[in-house]
């Protein structure tokens, strides 16, 4: 898988972001979340810390949420932009739902990395953390395929899938 191209608002500046925007990287890390899943919300901090470790560091990091806000309003643009005020990545809003469909997508958190090429490296779970398990969010899953990536390494074929909520689609928009 490529990574698909997209130009999506960004709530909380009001600037359209392109996939493009991120060509001088060394990497490409989209992640699907949303604003009231309780796995992203969970995560939040982890996401925050890997954003300010990896600013610096030739990766491009992008949220798109695609929930249905109609159905979901915590998930609504002005919601997005409220909760992506602490992110360290831009967070936008795919309101057709098309890029989470030409992504697969199917949960939030969906973590898709890409390396140089755009060619999908890693698609798979943060780490182990979840609410209520008592083990400690420290992104490692994640954090190991970014520095393969970064290093010029192969990515190890053994990912765990992520868990979240589903991505809420828009009444026949279901894949």
């Amino acid at each position: 898988m490529v990574a698909a191209h997209f130009a999506l608002p960004n709530p909380l500046t009001g600037k359209i972001l392109h996939r493009d925007d991120f060509s001088e990287k060394d990497a490409l890390l989209v992640i699907f979340m949303c604003a009231h899943c309780p796995y992203v919300v969970h995560v939040k901090p982890e996401l925050i810390r890997l954003g300010n470790d990896y600013r610096s560091r030739e990766v491009g990091i992008v949220g798109i949420s695609a929930n249905d806000p109609a159905a979901y309003p915590a998930d609504a643009p002005s919601k997005l932009a409220k909760f992506s005020r602490e992110l360290p990545f831009p967070l936008l809003f795919d309101e057709t739902q098309e890029i989470a469909k030409a992504y697969d997508a199917a949960c939030t958190p969906d973590f898709f990395l890409f390396d140089q090429e755009r060619k999908l490296v890693y698609r798979g779970q943060l780490d182990d953390s979840r609410p209520g398990n008592g083990r400690p969010l420290t992104g490692n899953d994640l954090r190991t395929a970014l520095e393969a990536v970064l290093a010029g390494k192969p990515v190890s074929p053994d990912q765990k899938a992520s868990i979240g909520c589903n991505i809420k689609w828009k009444p026949g928009n279901e894949p």
